[in-house]
């Protein structure tokens, strides 16, 4: 009777996952260069670009640590083919972030900044997906400065690169532009459960062109 138990289960867990990913046992450490070091006095978040009133909103490490704390369970799809499901993280809700700091009635993009330079851009709806969240924890737990610590964005509906580690700022945009790996031909969209991993897949109205 075991064997067939644990089949359905693994079944069960499949079908959770996107179109060509597996599932993965522990969190593998991905990014592309160094990992920074933190100085918090020398930290801070910036919400720019096309906001609402025409200025820049600014919270030092300590003000953002003092906003309000969401957690959301979801999962995490990496566009190398690993998922892992079912992580809580906690931090802000990007909403929560909206909220204080609105973006202009013509606003379509984001751009998401982070350390030495990386971005990822997504439309704004994606970015203000209830699940979307400014992270600083995983299952109850600080993240790692591999994983990302202070602070990176999780959209559990996107493929991972579009929630940036260390991340410093948003900016606000009226028209759409490629982020750092957008660029270097991954997906504009990166939807997993439409396996949208690279350019070449792009359709009309999918992106700018590169």
């Amino acid at each position: 009777m075991g064997q067939p138990e644990n089949r359905s289960r693994r079944g069960a867990v499949e079908s959770e996952l996107p179109p060509g990913q597996r599932l993965q046992r522990g969190w593998p450490v991905t990014h592309y260069g160094p990992v920074p070091k933190f100085r918090p006095e020398r930290w801070e978040f910036r919400v720019f670009g096309a906001t609402a009133d025409g200025d820049k909103r600014c919270w030092t490490h300590e003000e953002f640590s003092a906003l309000p704390f969401s957690t959301v369970v979801a999962d995490l799809h990496c566009v190398t083919k690993f998922s892992m499901l079912g992580a809580e993280w906690g931090g802000v809700p990007a909403r929560t972030i909206a909220g204080l700091a609105p973006p202009a009635a013509d606003v379509t993009h984001v751009m998401v900044w982070a350390e030495y330079g990386f971005s990822a851009n997504m439309r704004l709806a994606d970015f203000v997906s209830e699940r979307s969240i400014f992270a600083t924890h995983k299952d109850g737990e600080l993240l790692t400065a591999e994983h990302g610590f202070p602070l990176r964005l999780v959209v559990p509906h996107l493929y991972a690169w579009k929630g940036p580690k260390w991340v410093r700022g948003v900016e606000y945009m009226t028209a759409d532009r490629r982020g750092f790996w957008e660029e270097r031909g991954y997906h504009n969209v990166g939807d997993p459960w439409r396996e949208q991993r690279y350019s070449y897949q792009e359709e009309p109205g999918d992106g700018p062109e590169l």
